[in-house]
């Protein structure tokens, strides 16, 4: 099950979200997109804080496809230092397991 992971990036909005999103499930680099919006950020910035509202992705993908992913998400994104972080999925249902592994693969409906 480590072959599967889930990558965060944060979006300055919406729109940046949808686009980010959709580019990387058209192009099979992700099964599946969660938006959150709204939400607080707080961070130190070129020596200042500072606090916005973000939109997280929760981007679910297999691990030998981050390399592309990141590079894409680096090419799509308005930020010169996006938030591109990978977690290991340790567990989780085999039929959705095997859903992600067709998507990505080119062979789900």
């Amino acid at each position: 099950m480590s072959e599967f992971i889930i990558v965060f990036v944060t979006v300055a909005s919406p729109d940046e979200g949808e686009r980010l999103a959709r580019a990387l499930v058209e192009e099979r680099l992700a099964a599946c997109v969660n938006r959150l919006r709204a939400v607080q950020s707080v961070y130190r910035w070129q020596g200042q804080v500072e606090q916005s509202e973000e939109e997280l992705l929760i981007i679910k993908t297999k691990r030998d496809l981050f390399g592309r992913l990141k590079k894409r998400v680096q090419q799509l994104h308005s930020y010169s230092v996006p938030e591109i972080l990978a977690l290991p999925i340790l567990e989780g249902s085999e039929s959705y397991l095997r859903w992600l592994e067709e998507e990505l693969s080119g062979g789900g409906g």
